[in-house]
């Protein structure tokens, strides 16, 4: 079962850190590159701050975003704004995620999100927390996926898992870190055909495509080559 109150609080706490480690900052570095491909840090929390208020448009009944365009075109306008505009930002937003989330509701209701994925209302909280902890991490500002909490690891690693669960273009797989283990990929009658061991902070980052897998040790064929998220 899904507590979306506690993942309300998990998200609370992300915040926090990532405000304070971005506070650190200055508005030099906003501009420079980000981990992400063609987004400057500036990309990405503009990014954040926009996802947490489509978010709240999720929450209340709304389409998420307008478009993909004007998603876009949201995100080009905030990235070149100094620090202390984002920061504010940052925290309006994710106070107003927060009070959409506080709001009585039924936590059981599908909700849609982008590109006609439904989910349960139950589980945008900790969708919420995987933008926030991810992107912090794309900061490249200190913070890694080894920092991140161990309870987020496994469940992203699960929940990353199960979105690849059938897909027919990646082979049945065994995810393990040595303690727990995760299987994905399409339906294997005999096992599955490739096992993939690894500490969690390395699945998870081959999984969201933060890392190449280079660290994992992969038994039964080659690393399996992932979809886009």
């Amino acid at each position: 079962m899904i507590d979306h109150a506690h993942d309300l609080a998990s998200v609370r706490d992300a915040t926090e850190r990532l405000l304070t480690a971005v506070g650190k900052l200055d508005n030099a570095a906003v501009t420079e590159p980000s981990r992400l491909p063609g987004w400057s840090r500036g990309h990405v929390l503009a990014h954040l701050a926009r996802n947490a208020d489509a978010l709240v448009n999720v929450l209340e009944g709304r389409p998420m975003y307008v478009s993909g365009e004007a998603r876009d075109a949201d995100i080009e306008r905030d990235a070149p704004r100094a620090l202390d505009v984002h920061l504010a930002d940052l925290r309006e937003s994710a106070a107003r995620f927060q009070e959409a989330g506080d709001a009585p509701a039924d936590w059981s209701r599908t909700v849609e999100l982008r590109g006609g994925v439904t989910d349960s209302a139950a589980r945008v909280p900790f969708r919420r927390w995987v933008e926030v902890e991810l992107h912090h991490v794309d900061l490249g500002i200190g913070y890694e996926l080894e920092d991140l909490p161990a309870e987020f690891r496994e469940r992203e690693i699960a929940f990353l898992a199960d979105r690849f669960s059938g897909h027919p273009d990646v082979p049945s797989t065994r995810l393990t870190d040595g303690t727990r283990a995760w299987s994905t990929g399409r339906e294997a009658d005999n096992g599955p055909e490739v096992t993939v061991t690894g500490h969690p902070a390395d699945l998870l980052g081959w999984l969201a495509g933060r890392r190449t897998g280079a660290a994992l040790t992969v038994a039964g064929g080659p690393l399996p080559a992932l979809p886009p998220l």
